[in-house]
């Protein structure tokens, strides 16, 4: 079955190289590979400012703070489902998590699918009132069915063009630049793909825009990226 979650994207915070590593090949299994990973709360925050977590799996025990205290600090600028994973199993501190607004806690060690059973009831419960239909000026993006409706034509999206759209589009009335675009499309190394991906954007104003040489929804915002125009509901 298809994960319609699967382009979230997770950050995974612990300071045990051996448990990020895992958690990342328990993810990829799963079709989650939008993922950043951090050791300390340092790197976590600075981490949050650019790659704008959807996600967010914490230890507790970081050696320049806690997890308590990320989870805090994560929350003033983006409200986003947070699962406490840690070998502190006592009732003190998964009553402090959850006071907090931790969304589950689980306890080291653990079972995989556990973890994803649990990830995947949260995400759920989260974004289930997406809006997976986006009307633009000329056309209607299907995000659940990666097609775009135009002139009552269904056009399929290929999986790189979802990915580009979907990142617009959630970073509506931002520009995205072109280095978050590729990383989106061909993951954790995204550099020498900005060809690559002005051949992509040339082929989704094909099939979304009118005039795709004089475009009103994929704009470009020159020297800096693009940008996404909807129209109101």
């Amino acid at each position: 079955m298809t994960n319609v979650y699967a382009d979230k994207r997770i950050l995974l915070v612990d300071d045990e190289p051996e448990i990020l590593n895992m958690l990342i090949s328990i993810l990829n299994s799963e079709g989650f590979y939008h993922i950043k990973t951090a050791q300390n709360m340092k790197e976590a925050l600075a981490l949050a400012d650019s790659f704008i977590p959807e996600f967010a799996i914490l230890d507790i025990m970081l050696p320049d703070g806690d997890g308590f205290m990320l989870m805090e600090q994560l929350k003033k600028t983006n409200d986003y489902p947070v699962i406490f994973l840690t070998a502190r199993g006592e009732n003190e501190d998964k009553f402090k998590g959850f006071g907090l607004g931790a969304d589950d806690y689980i306890v080291k060690p653990f079972l995989p699918q556990e973890l994803i059973f649990r990830m995947m009831a949260i995400l759920k419960r989260t974004y289930k009132n997406e809006n997976h239909f986006v009307k633009l000026h000329d056309s209607i993006i299907d995000f659940e069915r990666a097609e775009v409706i135009k002139d009552n034509i269904h056009i399929p999206l290929t999986a790189k063009e979802h990915n580009i759209l979907e990142v617009l589009y959630r970073n509506l009335g931002r520009i995205v630049t072109i280095d978050a675009l590729c990383e989106a499309a061909w993951g954790e190394n995204p550099f020498g793909y900005e060809n690559s991906l002005m051949s992509h954007i040339s082929r989704i104003r094909t099939k979304i825009e009118k005039n795709p040489a004089s475009p009103t929804s994929l704009v470009t915002i020159k020297g800096l990226g693009y940008k996404l125009v909807v129209e109101e509901n």
